[in-house]
């Protein structure tokens, strides 16, 4: 049996989709009841005392929830990070090692990974250096603590860093684009020769059980993408495409959007999240047996 956590979230929902339909037994961990479910009701925030009744009968455990969303670099902000992405992540796992689970499943993020570099596709082993951001950072310490209980203790663990998700009720920066392309009022990007990886969310999950499953991803980290990098103009064009929408034959010139990033660090910093190089590799993760079903070209108004 499964026990899953964030399963009411966007990839969590999925999951569950996948699992019910090859008829695998799970058991959800939520804040709330969810009828119809096998569901412990625990606050993220109080992990401090798990009941064993959590874990009666399961054999893995895959841990998604988190805080993801920005909620700046403040001192404040960073102890809720700290909370739900690593200590809460580490109760889990001890608890977990008590009860004497035989595999742990990490949901993290390419964020863990050292800082992007400029048209490099990064790997596994670009771990070296500190990531970016409060939320890149949390989740790297809570993947080197979770290596180290698995090593002490003997349990099979295991993390996955997806790359930028899309798929049916995507949130955050994806589903901002596809209002704004949809609405009318996002500018034409240029074709700058930008690499962006990216996964959609039904082979994240498959990706998931995957390393669940397979024995040789013990103590490993795996980066999960579709295995093409693809350019923000040709993900505006996929977008385009998808919602119905007609493909501008211009663009907005990039010495504009370089212009405006001078105005201020903070338009800077969100024109390089659009226009910059996000690449990450999934050789490792192919290795292992995985191939992406869906690529961009597989987009759809339910895709956002």
């Amino acid at each position: 049996m499964y026990l899953i956590t964030g399963a009411t979230g966007f990839i969590g929902t999925q999951l569950l989709n996948l699992l019910n339909g090859i008829n695998k037994d799970f058991r959800i961990i939520s804040r709330h009841l969810v009828p119809g479910l096998d569901c412990v009701i625990l606050d993220f925030n109080d992990l401090d005392n798990i009941p064993d009744a959590v874990f009666k009968n399961v054999d893995t455990v895959i841990h998604l929830a988190g805080i993801a969303h920005d909620l700046g670099s403040l001192p404040e902000n960073y102890k809720i990070y700290h909370a739900v992405n690593v200590h809460a992540t580490i109760k889990l796992a001890e608890s977990a090692t008590q009860n004497k689970i035989k595999k742990f499943i990490f949901v993290s993020s390419t964020k863990a990974n050292s800082a992007v570099l400029s048209k490099k596709c990064m790997s596994e082993v670009d771990s070296g250096g500190s990531p970016e951001g409060v939320y890149g950072k949390t989740k790297r310490e809570a993947e080197l603590r979770l290596l180290k209980i698995g090593k002490k203790s003997g349990m099979h663990v295991s993390i996955i860093r997806p790359s930028l998700v899309y798929g049916p009720n995507v949130k955050g920066n994806l589903q901002l684009m596809s209002s704004a392309i949809n609405n009318g009022w996002f500018p034409p990007l240029p074709e700058t020769g930008n690499r962006r990886s990216m996964i959609h969310v039904d082979d994240l999950v498959r990706a998931i059980l995957l390393v669940a499953k397979d024995e040789c991803a013990n103590g490993e980290i795996f980066i999960a993408t579709d295995g093409t990098p693809h350019s923000s103009r040709y993900i505006y064009n996929a977008m385009c495409s998808a919602l119905d929408k007609s493909i501008p034959k211009w663009s907005v010139p990039k010495i504009l959007f370089d212009m405006a990033s001078l105005v201020n660090p903070r338009i800077k910093y969100k024109l390089n999240k659009l226009l910059g190089d996000e690449c990450y590799s999934s050789a490792k993760l192919e290795a292992l047996g995985f191939k992406a079903k869906k690529t961009l070209k597989d987009m759809n108004e339910t895709s956002f």
